[in-house]
């Protein structure tokens, strides 16, 4: 039997990063004898009509493999009775960073201390909360737009001068404050996790001096035994928040083993755990797609 899949992109802007995804998926499903499309969110037909229901035209595709963030389009496609990976919830709850670490308060996962920017809409200036934050977190201060990737939307303050700063730039956005995890400043870990089974890891470390580690903004990937409890933590953490495939990164506390949850990452690019692992994770995640939808359970 002809198996079909549908890949969902954004309808502005699709990154190479992105591209090399669909392309290593798709070469992955055809060996399963799968045909992957692509189409764009502004080629998905769906509405809600003047009665309340949902219209939607009527796609020929046995899943969904979703690469935007659009949770509108993402929920209205499941509502239609489509499966999605990742599911409409977990993408919404991994593209908020302050959601991501609210959906997993009660887990007993190790976070950074972190506290939520108020929101702000009028052009009144109002230094309470800084001044408050600072009480509460020393500096330096880590500062994060609630919606970014590739660590744009990141910053590091070390004074109020510098903090007051990027709070100029940023005020009108959904945004949080962390303290600084001194002892993994220029590295983190990313580890790749389908099914809530731990498949590839390895370390990012930044070779310009950023306290960023990101590949997208000057890190390498290395390789790195991953322990036992930060492969625990990862396997946790993408069961608690349902998520079919995410790529989970861990800070290092330099005090003791348990990891430190920096970001979820709902659709990580798996090109640099490839290249670093040899492992061939887009093989793991379409296996893991064929076996939800296709095998009798």
């Amino acid at each position: 039997m002809h198996h079909r899949g549908l890949v969902v992109v954004n309808a502005y802007d699709v990154l190479p990063s992105i591209q090399h995804f669909i392309d290593r998926m798709a070469f992955e499903f055809k060996n399963l004898d799968i045909e992957l499309d692509v189409k764009n969110t502004a080629e998905i037909y769906a509405f809600i009509g003047s009665d309340g229901e949902l219209y939607s035209v009527d796609l020929p595709y046995d899943f969904v493999l979703f690469l935007d963030k659009d949770r509108y389009i993402s929920h209205l496609l499941e509502e239609s009775g489509m499966r999605l990976f990742n599911s409409a919830r977990a993408i919404e709850a991994c593209d908020d960073k302050m959601l991501t670490y609210m959906n997993l308060m009660h887990f007993g996962i190790h976070m950074p201390k972190t506290v939520t920017g108020p929101l702000h809409y009028s052009l009144l200036d109002n230094e309470d909360f800084l001044n408050n934050l600072v009480n509460v977190i020393p500096f330096p201060i880590v500062v994060k737009t609630n919606y970014g990737s590739q660590g744009q939307g990141v910053f590091l303050a070390n004074n109020m001068d510098e903090l007051r700063e990027i709070e100029s730039q940023i005020t009108y956005r959904p945004r949080l404050y962390q303290e600084f995890i001194e002892a993994s400043k220029g590295f983190d870990y990313r580890l790749i996790i389908v099914g809530g089974k731990f498949v590839a890891g390895y370390k990012r470390r930044s070779i310009t001096g950023d306290f960023r580690s990101n590949l997208s903004v000057g890190g390498i990937g290395v390789e790195h035994t991953m322990s036992p409890f930060q492969i625990d933590t990862a396997e946790r953490i993408a069961r608690a928040m349902k998520l079919d495939y995410c790529g989970i990164d861990f800070l290092e506390s330099g005090i003791r083993e348990e990891p430190i949850l920096c970001e979820v990452n709902s659709n990580a690019f798996f090109k640099g755990a490839e290249e670093v692992t040899g492992i061939n994770v887009a093989e793991k995640y379409a296996a893991h797609i064929f076996n939800e939808i296709y095998r009798v359970k």
